[in-house]
């Protein structure tokens, strides 16, 4: 038995402003391709399905197509919510597109899903556990909720010591630990972790023949046992400049035998940060040692003012996305970008913070007052027409 496991596909997700529509269309042929090249019998998506809990229409229709072209290439689908999810509309129109060959684990019902397959060693079982919050379970802990989700599990298979054992997947979308020891992290997670309240061990997930995990940026392994986080598919902050993303192709064999290939997956823009003064940047050697279509964070080194700095990079540099401010070669943690959230401040504010970036100190007392009054005069024109 062979399939494919990848999980946090963000479907709809936007990064400074920037749709990720085609990026994810771009990911998902490849995701396509690779399970067509390796003959795998499901693809397994481990939660966050979308970004949010009410995607774009665009996102839905997106994803809509991929399951069509999955379910034509002959493939079965298996997937749970996870915590960016509404379960109930990812598990939408479920026993109908079951008898598609597609399994959605959105709401839990009380019972876990398990969608049986059968290959030359006999059955494989895929538990489908979605992401199910601890007072939704009637629990205080995440842990909990597993522990209560999985208990019913261990009571039958006790019940069935006596038949030739199956072998096991889970598919789920939680913060695996291993003896406290919390998974390595980037600034694509959102997720707040208070008291610990949030953990599962992995102890918690033995008896499993692979664990599909899905929650976690960047792809790695949990503890010593089949425990796989494969880590999403696009890179969404830039603290993932650099990395490379995979989908794990996993075989089975005989029961207690797994293989775990990594495929990398190769972005239409990558993530890169670049450094130095506006001058060096716009050099047409340091423009043409990379793609200069990547998506870019520039860190400015300049310290005179800069007259719309982003607009002047973008014209080498299509697809930047953000800009750093440094002072004297030091960055100062400031950050120049275009946003909605900018134009509610009003005009002496945005100056105190542009000034603030550029000069890394606060504008004089003069300076500030000028402002207020050119700003008042603005208003008072706006007013008269």
């Amino acid at each position: 038995m062979k399939f494919l496991h990848t999980a946090d596909l963000h479907i709809g997700k936007i990064i400074h402003d920037v749709s990720m529509l085609e990026d994810q269309r771009h990911i998902l042929k490849q995701i396509l391709q690779i399970a067509r090249s390796r003959s795998v019998d499901a693809l397994v998506f481990a939660g966050d399905i979308y970004d949010r809990a009410i995607p774009p229409a665009e996102a839905v229709v997106m994803f809509g197509g991929f399951l069509q072209e999955a379910v034509d290439a002959g493939l079965q689908v298996l997937m749970v919510s996870g915590n960016h999810d509404s379960p109930e509309r990812i598990g939408f129109a479920g026993g109908i597109l079951e008898k598609q060959g597609v399994s959605i684990a959105g709401v839990y019902q009380g019972e876990l899903k398990q969608v049986c397959m059968e290959d030359g060693y006999g059955e494989v079982v895929f538990v489908l556990m979605p992401f199910v919050k601890p007072a939704q379970a009637g629990v205080k802990t995440s842990a909990e909720a597993v522990e209560k989700m999985l208990e019913p599990l261990g009571d039958k298979e006790k019940e069935e010591s006596g038949k030739k054992p199956s072998r096991r997947v889970l598919v789920t979308h939680y913060f695996v630990t291993d003896n406290g020891k919390e998974p390595e992290l980037s600034d694509g997670e959102t997720t707040i972790h208070v008291g610990g309240l949030d953990n599962v061990e992995v102890s918690l997930l033995k008896g499993f023949d692979y664990v599909a995990l899905g929650h976690i940026h960047k792809p790695q392994r949990i503890g010593n046992g089949p425990v796989y986080y494969a880590g999403a598919s696009l890179g969404y902050s830039f603290s993932e400049s650099g990395q490379t993303k995979y989908v794990n192709v996993v075989e089975l064999g005989k029961k207690g035998q797994v293989s775990v290939e990594r495929v990398p997956l190769f972005p239409l823009h990558g993530l890169r940060k670049i450094r130095g003064n506006m001058e060096e940047l716009m050099k047409p050697e340091i423009v043409a040692a990379a793609d200069c279509t990547d998506y870019i964070q520039a860190e400015l080194t300049d310290r005179e003012e800069l007259i719309d700095p982003i607009g002047t990079l973008r014209t080498v540099y299509p697809n930047i996305l953000q800009i750093l401010l440094s002072k004297n070669g030091e960055k100062t943690g400031g950050e120049y970008k275009a946003g909605q959230e900018e134009r509610r401040k009003d005009i002496p504010e945005l100056f105190r913070e542009f000034y603030g970036l550029v000069r890394g100190e606060e504008p004089d007392g003069r300076r500030m007052e000028l402002i207020r009054e050119a700003a008042k005069e603005a208003e008072a024109e706006d007013h008269e027409t």
